[in-house]
């Protein structure tokens, strides 16, 4: 009997879908039609309420189906209380007779107009207008796909987000398209039963006069009455449920950039305008002027309205600003306020390991000798920002800029097997208000501005339709963009744009001049670190290598020259003893730190190809025979081992070439990778890397054998005039 019972559960949807089909052709008894009708009141109210509850439509993904099955429940109480009245001499259930004789009033003219403005208004206004919101939606969400899909990789790529949090976004974005598509189907279906239901209206009305006068032999004003009154009372039974789906409909679809529940929503949007509030009830207050108008009413009204709007704004004003707050928090002592590596920290003068108990000027604070030699300190990284960014760093109000550098520096170490120093960060008086400045060891390396209340929008070549907006060029990467208003987030992305947050473009921006600079932050003590965290699992190895063979500066250099290039310094064992083994059994001089670091490079082939390779395929741009050749021939060597010595003509030549060729890379994921024989390789870099730093240059004995390579472009020896 259990396991009976725990099957018919897990198939009662089933078995509900069936009983409604069923309902329409097994008549139900007049007795328990108000049951079932009631029932599906109770059904259409909870939709309403789930809709105006959840904070997103995917939330509420099984809304399509539960459409369908709603509206077959309403044609199936349709069509047996249509059953009911053309059979029972128009009486179909209490319910009905109760509501058609409420809305009538004894007056049969006014309860069909009531009616009829009911159905038209669900028809015409609500299901019309969702039925076009839910196509423009499924063809917009389609059509903003690619858009997103590129600011999820983005996100990925900076370490905003880790690969679960990616996979959950894509099949989101996945599941949104679908929904909207669903949604576009499902409102044919609403509005395809308001119009049955207007059929149904004259089938009861004309069925049942004729049958009441031809059958029932009556006379035509009690016929009449009769069957207005049950066809009234049916069609609203039949409407209030219509209508409260159809609001439902209408309600999931338009919410698209809605951030929490409806209730939510208005609290903090509408209830955030108290100047709209008393600027209405003054305007109500002023109809008073206007002759016949009620004088009472309208004060009432408009000073309820204005008194909402003074108590709203003294509320609002009550709250602490967010500049109030940090200007509060700024107080600090000579050395400013300043957050290091994700944790904040604040400098405070201490006298004997006690903070003071009042406040040091700061001609006393530098009388001690110990408080100038702090000055001589130089951060590795520093982010130095203007006073509208505040807020960013301020976890006290929700920023997020120490988080999201966390997670950039937990991402990094994974991806590179270096752990980026801490990141102190400054409020700085001498940068404008929307300025940050980042800094490498003390000096301004990069510098960008952003505005904390817009988006910032990148262009692409995929953009159907520009956008109103503020020009102008995106930090990281150089791309064109507009900064635009929140509002236009959607319609943005809908149009082909890349859509970034402010606070992403900061931390893209800081992540990627972290990267490019990733060569000189590793310092001697942190090689020192990474060798002892290997001597746990490699012990013997660095007792028998580090030292009498590699030492620390010789590791050092190789890492830099690793990490310059892109390369992960991750797998540190294999690194160590590829370089034992190019010094103890090739014989090659510990001093040519380049030949060496060749040698890790093959050793590291497998880690190469995987960072520069996409789904094992790997477009790269090769050198023509000629100009291999004669790049060779001008090999010449000097103090420090061999340098490339081209001729003006033929270098410019080769940049020139090459800008052209790395324009094939733009719309590809890949890295612009430059494929050379194993000789030319570091000397082409040398030579290449001062004019395009993010283009990778590999030797054929740095890619994987098992990676097909497809050259999309070649760079040639162009013959020179005479």
């Amino acid at each position: 009997m259990r396991k009976f019972l725990k099957e018919l559960l897990s198939n009662s949807v089933t078995l509900m879908v069936i009983v409604i089909i069923l309902m329409m052709i097994i008549p139900i008894p007049v007795s328990i039609i108000d049951f079932v009708i009631l029932l599906y009141w109770a059904l259409s109210m909870m939709i309403l309420i789930i809709t105006m509850s959840i904070h997103d439509p995917l939330e509420f993904s099984i809304f399509p189906t539960l459409l369908l099955v709603t509206t077959l429940f309403g044609m199936g109480i349709n069509v047996s209380t249509t059953r009911n009245i053309l059979a029972n001499g128009g009486a179909s259930g209490k319910l009905i007779a109760a509501f058609g004789n409420f809305v009538m009033q004894g007056n049969v003219v006014v309860g069909i107009i009531i009616y009829i403005i009911i159905v038209l208004m669900n028809f015409l206004v609500i299901n019309k207008g969702a039925e076009r919101v839910a196509e423009v939606s499924a063809r917009f969400s389609l059509d903003a796909m690619p858009g997103k899909q590129m600011a999820i990789d983005s996100d990925l790529s900076t370490g905003t987000i880790d690969e679960k949090e990616a996979a959950r976004r894509r099949a989101n974005v996945s599941r949104e398209s679908q929904f909207y598509g669903s949604m576009d189907g499902a409102t044919k279906i609403v509005k395809g039963d308001a119009v049955m239901s207007l059929i149904t209206t004259v089938i009861n009305l004309v069925g049942g006069m004729i049958i009441g006068m031809v059958q029932g032999g009556g006379d035509l004003q009690t016929v009449a009455q009769t069957y207005t009154i049950a066809t009234v009372g049916d069609g609203l039974v039949g409407q209030i449920p219509s209508l409260l789906v159809s609001t439902a409909t209408g309600m999931i679809v338009t919410r698209a950039v809605a951030e929490g529940s409806l209730n939510e929503d208005i609290s903090r949007e509408f209830l955030a305008q108290p100047r709209a509030f008393i600027l209405t009830g003054l305007i109500l207050c002023a109809l008073v002027v206007v002759p016949g108008v009620p004088i009472g009413v309208c004060l009432a009204v408009g000073l309820g309205v204005a008194f909402g709007g003074v108590m709203l704004k003294r509320q609002m004003e009550k709250q602490p600003a967010i500049g109030r707050a940090m200007n509060a928090a700024a107080q600090a002592p000579p050395g400013g306020k300043a957050a290091a590596g994700g944790a904040a920290q604040a400098a405070a003068p201490q006298q004997g390991g006690r903070q003071a108990e009042k406040p040091v000027s700061e001609a006393d604070y530098f009388k001690d000798v110990n408080n100038v030699y702090k000055l001589l300190t130089v951060e590795p990284i520093e982010l130095d920002f203007g006073y509208s960014l505040i807020p960013l760093a301020d976890e006290s109000v929700g920023g997020r800029l120490i988080s999201r550098i966390v997670i950039f520096r937990r991402q990094y170490a994974q991806d590179m097997g270096f752990i980026v120093p801490s990141v102190r960060l400054r409020d700085s008086s001498t940068l404008g208000t929307n300025e940050y400045c980042i800094k490498i060891k003390g000096e301004e390396v990069a510098r960008g501005e952003i505005l904390t209340n817009y988006f910032l929008a990148l262009e692409s070549d995929d953009v159907e339709q520009e956008i109103d907006g503020i020009d102008t060029i995106e930090p990281a990467y150089g791309i064109p963009s507009k900064w635009i208003r929140p509002e236009n987030r959607e319609k943005a992305e809908l149009y082909g744009y890349t859509v970034i947050d402010p606070l992403s473009v900061m931390v893209s921006h800081l992540s990627e001049v972290i990267k490019m600079h990733a060569y000189e932050l590793i310092t001697r003590q942190e090689v020192v670190r990474l060798v002892e965290n290997l001597k746990s699992k490699a012990p013997e190895l660095i007792q028998e290598v580090i030292g009498p063979v590699v030492t620390y500066s010789m590791l050092q250099h190789v890492l830099m020259n690793l990490l310059h290039e892109g390369v992960s310094i991750k797998d540190l064992e294999t690194i160590i003893e590829t370089m034992a083994s190019a010094i103890t059994d090739r014989g090659m001089n510990p001093r040519d730190i380049d030949g060496i670091t060749e040698q890790v490079r093959i050793a590291l082939k497998r880690t190469i190809t995987r960072m520069f390779c996409e789904e094992g395929n790997m477009k790269v741009i090769t050198l023509d025979a000629d100009l291999e050749r004669a790049m060779v021939d001008s090999l010449t060597k000097g103090e420090n081992g061999y340098y490339l010595a081209l001729s003006p003509d033929i270098l410019q030549s080769v940049v020139r070439q090459t800008q052209t060729e790395l324009k094939k890379f733009n719309g590809l994921d890949q890295q612009p990778v430059i494929l050379v024989s194993q000789v030319m390789r570091v000397h082409f870099y040398h030579m290449i890397g001062q004019f395009y730093p993010n283009v990778r240059v590999l030797s054929f004995n740095e890619v994987a054998n098992n990676i097909q390579i497809q050259s999309i472009g070649s760079l040639k020896l162009e013959s020179q005039p005479t």
